[in-house]
């Protein structure tokens, strides 16, 4: 005699989607947490020069930015496309350097203004002399901590 076998259900069970929530707010907390936004939009053009040695910031909160390089297409019909020195958003002179390091010093803690550090984004086409005028600039209202920003340097290879 031949047994026979009921048909079964053979569809899958549900995936259970009561977590699915909880693991979407962890991924938007952490990268809301560890996601930094620029806070000075490029007015410059800026091609950094390449570099065999990097070092790191390290406290970003601490260091005030000069861009110096030619002004980017939307600007050169106004300014030229000689290079320019950028504060924050501005265009900058060499004469404004000094209230621009004043007012980064007045926004530290007493215990921090040691630790501030110029960072010094030049583009690699750049005259020097714009640079040591800065530079110059900068020794005057004692910042002395000066870094440049660069990129790291590639190999090429298959020549």
């Amino acid at each position: 005699m031949a047994k026979f076998k009921t048909k079964r259900d053979k569809s899958l069970k549900p995936i259970s989607t009561a977590s699915l929530p909880d693991v979407v707010f962890m991924l938007l907390f952490f990268f809301m947490i560890s996601v930094s936004f620029r806070q000075v939009e490029r007015v410059v053009t800026v091609r950094l020069p390449e570099a065999t040695e990097i070092a790191k910031l390290d406290r970003k909160d601490l260091a005030s930015h000069i861009n110096i390089g030619s002004p980017i297409p939307a600007f050169q019909a106004q300014y030229g496309t000689d290079s320019r020195i950028q504060l924050n958003d501005t265009f900058s002179t060499i004469d404004d350097i000094r209230d621009f390091i004043a007012a980064s010093r007045e926004s530290m803690s007493e215990a921090d203004r040691p630790l501030m550090t110029v960072n010094l984004k030049v583009d690699e086409n750049v005259r020097m002399g714009i640079v040591t005028d800065v530079k110059q600039e900068l020794r005057r209202c004692s910042a002395l901590k000066i870094m440049y920003s660069t990129r790291k340097k590639t190999e090429h290879s298959g020549f």
